[in-house]
C-alpha cells in the first residue's frame, strides 16, 4: 500500500499562515486610480499608431539627428517625467514603482501615458534602480516612475530661426559655444524659456545635448524649449545676422555693459561661452557686441547663471514701463 503524501497548501479562510499575505501592501493605489489597466487592450493593440500621433509638430522635418547614444533613455523624477507626458514627448514606456504612495503627478502622468498608448508597467523599486544604474544614473532619485524615451531629434538652426521669425514676439535665441556640462544645458534651458527665448542653439561637436541629465535639469522644460543643432557655429550666427538678427556675446572682459547694450529689444542672439574658456575666438568675431555683467566679490559667473542674468536684462528691457 502506497504511503499518501502530505500536501502542504494554505489554509482554509482568511487566519493563519496567509493573513498577512491578503492584507495587501499599504501605501498601494487604489484600482479605481489605477488608469492604465482600463483600456490595456487597446493600448496593446495601438501603441505605435497613438504615439506616432501624439509627437509634437516640431518633430517633423524640422528636427535632424539623435540624441548621441542613438536609443532611448530614461527620464526619471515626478515633475519631469509629468512635463514630458503634458509636452507630448516621444516615449515608449512608462514605469512605476508598485506600492507608490497617492500623488496627483503620479496619477496625472499614468493616465497622460494611457491616452498616448504607451506601455505602462509596475516594478518594484529594485527594478528601477537598476534600470537607472543601466541608463547611466546611478543613485537617481527616481521618486518611484520613470519614463522611457524615445532618442531625442534636434531642430535645424533654420527652422529655429523661422519658428522664432512666425512668433508673436521679438525673436531671441540663446546659442551655446562649448558649454559641456549637461546641467548647464538644463538650467540654461529653464531660464530660457522662463524669460520668453525661441530656443537654444548648439554647435553638433564639443557640446552637451539634450541627455537625460540636461532633461532632469531642465524640470521638463526641454519638452517644449526646441534645441538645434549646427555643424558651424559661427557660420550659423553669421546667418542669423544676415536675417536681422543681433548677437552679443557673454564674456567678464567685455567692452559693453550688460545694461547698456543697444539693441536688448531687437531680435537677438545671446551667446554663451564655455564653463572654462568662455568664448571661442571665431565666435567672439562673429558677434556685434560683447557685453559683460558688472559684478563684484567674484571673478566670473557660472554660465547657466550668466545665461540666466541676461536674459533676464533682455526681458526687463523689452517690457514697456508701466
Amino acid at each position: 500500500m502506497t504511503a499518501k503524501k502530505n500536501k502542504k497548501g494554505p489554509t482554509k479562510g482568511s487566519g493563519g499562515k496567509n493573513r498577512r499575505s491578503l492584507e495587501g501592501k499599504k501605501g498601494t493605489l487604489p484600482a479605481s486610480e489605477r488608469h492604465w489597466y482600463s483600456d490595456k487592450k487597446r493600448r496593446t493593440a495601438d501603441r505605435g499608431e497613438a504615439a506616432q500621433q501624439q509627437r509634437p509638430e516640431r518633430q517633423s522635418s524640422g528636427r535632424t539627428g539623435e540624441s548621441p547614444r542613438g536609443r532611448g533613455e530614461l527620464l526619471v523624477g515626478r515633475n519631469p517625467v509629468l512635463e514630458a507626458l503634458r509636452a507630448g514627448m516621444p516615449a515608449t514606456r512608462l514605469f512605476l514603482a508598485n506600492s507608490l504612495e497617492q500623488d496627483v503627478r503620479v496619477n496625472e502622468a499614468a493616465k497622460l501615458a494611457g491616452d498616448a498608448g504607451l506601455e505602462i508597467s509596475e516594478v518594484p523599486r529594485a527594478e528601477l534602480d537598476r534600470r537607472c544604474d543601466s541608463n547611466g544614473l546611478p543613485g537617481a532619485a527616481h521618486q518611484g516612475i520613470a519614463l522611457q524615451v524615445r532618442p531625442y531629434r534636434y531642430w535645424s538652426a533654420e527652422d529655429l530661426l523661422d519658428a522664432a521669425k512666425r512668433s508673436e514676439t521679438t525673436p531671441l535665441i540663446v546659442a551655446l559655444d562649448g558649454v559641456t556640462d549637461p546641467h548647464n544645458l538644463g538650467a540654461i534651458a529653464r531660464s530660457a524659456a522662463a524669460f520668453g527665448a525661441h530656443g537654444i542653439l548648439i554647435p553638433e561637436r564639443r557640446s552637451a545635448g539634450v541627455t537625460m541629465a540636461a532633461w532632469k535639469t531642465s524640470a521638463g522644460t526641454l519638452a517644449r524649449l526646441p534645441v538645434a543643432q549646427t555643424v558651424n557655429l559661427t557660420r550659423a550666427l553669421e546667418a542669423y545676422k544676415q536675417e536681422g538678427l543681433f548677437t552679443v556675446g557673454l564674456d567678464a572682459g567685455g567692452d559693453t555693459r550688460l545694461d547698456e547694450i543697444a539693441f536688448a529689444a531687437d531680435p537677438l542672439v545671446v551667446v554663451v561661452g564655455s564653463e572654462g574658456k568662455g568664448l571661442s575666438r571665431l565666435v567672439r568675431e562673429a558677434c556685434d557686441s560683447i557685453a559683460s555683467i558688472p559684478i563684484s566679490g567674484a571673478e566670473s559667473l557660472n554660465a547657466s547663471v550668466a545665461a540666466g542674468v541676461s536674459l533676464y536684462e533682455v526681458a526687463r528691457r523689452r517690457t514697456p514701463a508701466r
